[in-house]
Parts: C-alpha cells; sequence; structure tokens
C-alpha cells in the first residue's frame, strides 16, 4: 500500500465515521463529548481530503489549510477524551496549544523551511495531541476498565511511533524517507481505527455502567432501592454468622406520608422524601447506608453497630425528622417518622430479619407513631 492510498484510505474512513456519527443517536441531543468528537471528525476529513489532492489544489490549500484542519481535528479530538472525563477546563489548555502549533506551522510554510522539517513538525504536533488524549484516558487508572487500559496502551505506542518518524525524519535526512511517511500514515490509520472503535466502545461502556447504577438506585431520592439495598446488605448477612459486633437494621416510615401527595402532588412529595433523607444522612456515619424499600419506608443498614448504639442513632434520627421544617412552594410541612430496630442474628435470612424490623416498625405505629421501638425477642446479639 502506498502512501496515496493511505491518505485516501484516512479521507474516506473519516467521512464514513462523520456519516454514522450523524446518524447515531439521532433522535435525541448529543452529549458534549460526542458532538466535540464529531467535529473533530469532520475537521480531520476535510483535511484528509485536502491533503490527498495535494499537487492538485493549490498548497496554501491543500498543505497549510490541510494541515490546519488536521492539528485542530486531532486537537477537538483530545478535548472530546477530556470533556468524557469531566474536565471541562481542558479548552484553557488545548485550544491555546492548537493555536500556537497552526501559528508555528504556518510560519515554517510562509518562511519556506525546508519541507522535511516541516513534516517532522507536524508528525510532533499530532503526536502531542493524541498523547492529550491518553493522558485523559489515564486519569482514575485504578477504576479503569480493561478497555481503556488498552486504548491507553495502544494509544500511547501509536502516538510515539507518529513522535519518532517526526524525529527520525529531521535528525537523520539519510534514512529512507518514503519508509518514514509509509510508518507514519500507517500508525495515522491505525489510530484513526483505534480511536474511532475506541470511543464509541467506550461511551457504550459509559452507558451500560450508568443502566446498571440506575438499576439499584432511587432516582427520587438518590439513595439504592429495594434491590441495590438488598445487594449491600448481602455480605453483613453472611458476617454475622462470625462472632464480632452486629449488624443493626433501621426500618423508617413516615408519618401520614400519603396526606402530602394527596394534598399537594407527587412532585412535592419526592422533594419531602429527598429532604427526609438528607436529614437522616446528617445523622448516620460515611459507613453507614440509607436505601429506599418504597413509598415512605426506608431502610439504614448500621455495621458494626450493637443494638443499644442502634436504638440511639434512631432516637437521633427521629428527633432531627420531628424538628425539620420542610418548606414546599404552598406550605412548609412537620413531618415524623416510625422506626423499628434490631440486629442481624446468625440465623437470619433476608425475610427473617426485615419481618423483625417491620414489626417493631408497625408496633410503633401502634403506639402512636413518631417513636422508635426495638424488635421483641432479644438474642445474645442483642446486648
Amino acid at each position: 500500500m502506498d502512501i496515496k492510498t493511505l491518505v485516501l484510505a484516512l479521507a474516506l474512513g473519516n467521512l464514513s465515521l462523520c456519516a454514522a456519527l450523524f446518524f447515531f443517536e439521532y433522535e435525541r441531543k448529543k452529549s458534549l463529548s460526542m458532538s466535540t468528537w464529531a467535529v473533530a471528525k469532520q475537521c480531520q476529513a476535510v483535511a484528509w481530503c485536502l491533503l490527498y489532492f495535494r499537487g492538485v489544489l493549490p498548497d496554501s490549500l491543500s498543505i497549510l489549510l490541510g494541515n490546519s484542519l488536521l492539528f485542530a481535528g486531532m486537537a477537538l479530538d483530545a478535548g472530546a477524551l477530556w470533556q468524557a472525563a469531566g474536565r471541562s477546563s481542558w479548552r484553557r489548555y488545548v485550544l491555546p496549544a492548537l493555536g500556537v502549533s497552526v501559528g508555528l506551522f504556518a510560519a515554517c510554510y510562509l518562511f519556506d523551511v525546508a519541507p522535511l522539517l516541516r513534516s517532522a513538525g507536524g508528525s510532533l504536533i499530532v503526536a502531542g495531541f493524541f498523547l492529550a488524549g491518553v493522558a485523559a484516558l489515564c486519569l482514575k487508572w485504578r477504576e479503569a476498565s480493561m478497555l481503556r487500559r488498552f486504548l491507553v496502551v495502544s494509544m500511547g505506542l501509536l502516538s510515539l511511533l507518529i513522535a519518532a518518524r517526526g524525529v527520525l525524519a529531521a535528525t537523520i535526512p539519510a534514512f529512507d524517507a518514503e519508509l518514514l511517511q509509509l510508518a507514519g500514515f500507517g500508525a495515522l490509520y491505525l489510530m484513526m481505527l483505534t480511536n474511532a472503535f475506541g470511543y464509541l466502545l467506550l461511551s457504550r461502556e459509559k452507558l451500560g455502567g450508568e443502566l446498571a447504577r440506575l438499576e439499584v438506585l432511587d432516582a427520587a431520592t438518590g439513595v439504592p432501592n429495594r434491590r441495590g439495598f438488598y445487594q449491600a446488605l448481602a455480605p453483613w448477612m453472611a458476617l454475622a454468622r462470625r462472632p464480632g459486633l452486629p449488624t443493626a437494621l433501621v426500618v423508617l416510615n413516615i408519618d401520614h406520608f400519603k396526606r402530602v401527595n394527596d394534598s399537594y402532588g407527587h412532585p412535592v412529595g419526592d422533594a419531602v422524601l429527598k429532604t427526609i433523607v438528607d436529614t437522616c444522612r446528617q445523622q448516620l456515619r460515611d459507613s453507614d447506608l440509607m436505601g429506599r424499600l418504597g413509598g415512605a419506608e426506608f431502610a439504614i443498614q448500621l455495621p458494626r453497630t450493637t443494638l443499644a448504639d442502634a436504638l440511639m442513632v434512631a432516637e437521633r434520627i427521629r428527633a432531627a425528622v420531628e424538628v425539620l421544617p420542610v418548606k414546599t412552594e404552598r406550605a412548609v410541612l412537620q413531618l415524623t417518622a416510625s422506626l423499628g430496630v434490631t440486629t442481624i442474628r446468625a440465623e437470619d435470612s433476608t425475610v427473617s430479619l426485615f419481618k423483625r424490623a417491620d414489626e417493631a416498625l408497625q408496633s410503633a405505629k401502634q403506639a402512636g407513631r413518631n417513636r422508635v421501638v426495638e424488635a421483641q425477642a432479644a438474642s445474645t446479639l442483642d446486648i
């Protein structure tokens, strides 16, 4: 494969990618990182088309404009990866670097610097922007998936190969120039494929992770839902069979919450739930976990907590809810909560544990609400 064919492949590849991106999530608004990446591919597609027609078009278009658009595409490519990583400040650094790069290349072109040196400088600029994108993928390395780690390694090596091509071309003029060009354009072609498939797969991976997170998260309050809470509780159920401090469970129900929904509507009800959750969290440790079981009922897991300590925590929560003025657009509400408390026992299943906690909660309601009741039939762990 000769260099001309590789440039054509780069042009057609980026054009086809632009077409695919146009229809990708066509019905929905694209994220800022995806939009930035789409613009990057458009710049690269136009750039490779101009470079392919070098000798046919004026040099000011094929060389100067073509390389300037190529640098812009690579810079925005890196910017899209930084945007996807949640670093919106990338513009402060990438865009000035792009301006300097285009200015230096334009100066080399206008002052008729040797084409070999100009080409070497262009390779180093392209490699630099690629490495900037690789740096974005390196963020939170310990949490990175195998896909992201593969992309860091492969894109990093290809970037170094592109940079090495520029250095060798500038420092060893006797080296086979055609072989160097072929290696450089070949690396760019592989980079296009790796970057394209990698970015789309990362986007799909991120979406899959978000969907998995929503499966175990309550959208209204931001705490785990019943499924998520049960998953988090499972390891502590197993640990209860070993000697040591027990794990406590508190089941909380907001008293007469149905009246809030009936009188003010579900949006106000959701806002009230969120306020109650925030209030409860202020009384908990970082290691404690609160989840929503459904409606106005919540569960709180207190690791390594005796029944006596759990009752103290539950009482603090009850008192905090009682004095909390919940402000809505139509009124200021005063709410109370009833709580049932128990600890996990060695013989417990999830069903028996929640049955015991719920019986304590029902006793609190029957006794007049706005109170804390401990589960009956205490075992040796409940001390």
